[in-house]
């Protein structure tokens, strides 16, 4: 790799910069002697110092901003460290400490990263897009941020997400960094205490709606379609009627997805599909009850009707092995004039009822929360299930932590240690009767960035639902025996690069047998995918 950069602007560019680790040879062709202290570090030594620092800090939050200062300043020193140390470091990037990042995003800001696309923009959408300094984009992660994790209407703080979820990409897919856009739509926010923060970095107004809104998602749509073709889009933290309405539309027209909705969808279904291994049952055997009927647990719903089709059942069939409980109650036939649209598939025939008394005249061998109101899975809803079924599958999906329905260490402890359990946000390990289990964490960490990868390198025209299947198929089948018996139904973190790549390779199998893809298939799928991850060695830039 070469440079024509200098000086002073190789040390200002985190996607080259090395620090100290430039060597003597380096140093005198890039006009960097003195501007470095002399001794040569190696990334090794580096990391050690960053290792040292990091842990020094006394908040999650402090870590955060630590992490974010060293990204932009040393991109593959950065990764390194995520990688090698995923376990500690991906609670940090991601949920649950990015949900308190995005609180306290104008208050803790230090630089730009990524592009803010607001309401007064129409018209010049795709302009902006050209500022921005790469010409080639593989994948662009936007968000409004009225819906952040389960913290609601963020605004503008909401950007990131975005950040976080594209360091992710990098860090467990290995799509280079320069491939990647974060995009906020700043539309305004309604939450009026952020609009009376003076530091609030966002437009000043209240949310626009209808026609203005659509156009300007419109316009951002079309404009990427222009200035950086064959980039995925992946949408993120819209609230659900905006999330179901923008994946309506675009889905078929351009290579997107939303991860709320699809990605969310997967990593349930990969669950549920690794925790059957161990109850030794089918899908179709299952009576799935949901706690909330938002996009992420209708999206779940959605796929798991798609994979208990491919295994035999007609679509009404499996919607009738679906249940949801909304903030009404059961979704019931009775309540179908004044349910949203992505409800109306699950509203079966049956008296209202609340959530207590649905567990037990349903008699679900699955529950899974989305309602980010945490405590909504009681004792009393635990051991019910825990005297229903032999090994009762527990998932409690809502983010960040403190949202979660319950806490691994409630679901163990209250069924004594019978749940199968997973949860959105990461838990330590339960120790029940002398037994240690092992919290799955449903990220969505272990989708979205192999199914980017796999796009981007085959040249899918679009994300199908068939790619999720298999995503949410290649997931489940990377369980170990070892992992299920300790409780565990997903893969271990440090296992994200293998999975990644895995799901990559699935997935661009799948555009291929559909006639999606846009680059010639190689002879072997799996070395061409590895051929594109990124690598975290430093590049000899004399």
């Amino acid at each position: 790799m070469t440079t024509d950069k200098r000086g002073v602007a190789v040390l200002q560019d985190p996607a080259i910069n090395r620090g100290t680790a430039f060597t003597d040879r380096e140093r005198d062709v890039l006009g960097l002697r003195g501007l470095l202290p002399p001794r040569v570090f190696t990334q090794d030594e580096q990391l050690a110092r960053v290792m040292k620092n990091y842990r020094r800090k006394e908040t999650d939050l402090e870590r955060y901003i630590f992490l974010t200062a060293l990204q932009d300043r040393n991109e593959k020193l950065f990764y390194r460290a995520v990688l090698e140390h995923i376990d500690e470091m991906m609670p940090v990037i991601y949920t649950p400490t990015v949900g308190e990042a995005c609180k306290e995003f104008a208050h803790i800001f230090r630089r730009t990263r990524g592009l803010y696309i607001s309401a007064a923009d129409r018209g010049r959408v795709a302009d902006i897009l050209r500022n921005w300094p790469n010409d080639k984009v593989g994948v662009i992660v936007v968000t409004d941020g009225e819906r952040i994790l389960g913290l609601g209407d963020l605004g503008a703080n909401g950007m990131g997400i975005p950040i976080g979820k594209l360091s992710l990409y990098t860090a467990c897919a290995g799509i280079d960094p320069s491939l990647c856009l974060p995009v906020m739509l700043d539309v305004g926010t309604n939450n009026q205490d952020l609009r009376s923060d003076p530091l609030y970095l966002g437009l000043d107004q209240v949310r626009i709606r209808g026609r203005a809104y659509e156009e300007l998602v419109d316009e951002f749509v079309m404009a990427v379609q222009e200035v950086f073709p064959g980039a995925l889009i992946q949408f993120e933290d819209f609230i659900t009627h905006n999330a179901y309405s923008i994946l309506h539309r675009y889905r078929d027209r351009v290579l997107c997805f939303n991860d709320d909705i699809q990605g969310t969808a997967a990593v349930a279904l990969a669950g549920l599909q690794a925790a059957l291994r161990i109850t030794r049952k089918s899908l179709p055997e299952q009576t799935i009850l949901f706690l909330g009927a938002g996009a992420a647990a209708t999206g779940i719903a959605d796929l798991m009707v798609a994979a208990m089709v491919a295994e035999g059942l007609s679509r009404d069939q499996a919607r009738r092995r679906i249940w949801l409980v909304d903030s009404k109650g059961l979704v019931v036939s009775s309540r179908r004039d004044t349910l949203s649209e992505h409800k109306k598939p699950y509203a079966h025939d049956h008296a209202p009822m609340d959530f207590l008394p649905a567990v037990t005249d349903l008699e679900p061998t699955a529950l899974v929360g989305a309602t980010g109101r945490p405590g909504t899975f009681t004792r009393e809803i635990v051991e019910l299930m825990a005297e229903l079924n032999p090994r009762p599958i527990v998932f409690a999906l809502s983010n960040p932590t403190s949202k979660a329905e319950c806490t691994a260490e409630q679901a163990y402890g209250w069924s004594n240690g019978q749940v199968i359990f997973a949860s959105g946000s990461p838990f330590a390990p339960v120790d029940i009767n002398g037994r240690r289990y092992l919290t799955g964490q449903g990220n969505n960490a272990y989708i979205f960035p192999g199914i980017g990868l796999g796009a981007i390198v085959c040249g899918s025209s679009r994300i199908t639902e068939d790619m999720f299947l298999a995503a949410a198929r290649t997931l489940a089948e990377q369980v170990t025996e070892d992992r299920l018996d300790q409780g565990a139904i997903y893969p271990p973190l440090r296992d994200l690069r293998r999975v990644s790549v895995a799901i990559a390779v699935a997935v661009a199998d799948s555009a291929y047998r559909d006639g999606l893809a846009t680059q010639p298939r190689p002879d072997d799928l799996d070395a061409h995918i590895r051929g594109h991850v990124y690598n975290t060695e430093y590049d000899d830039l004399a």
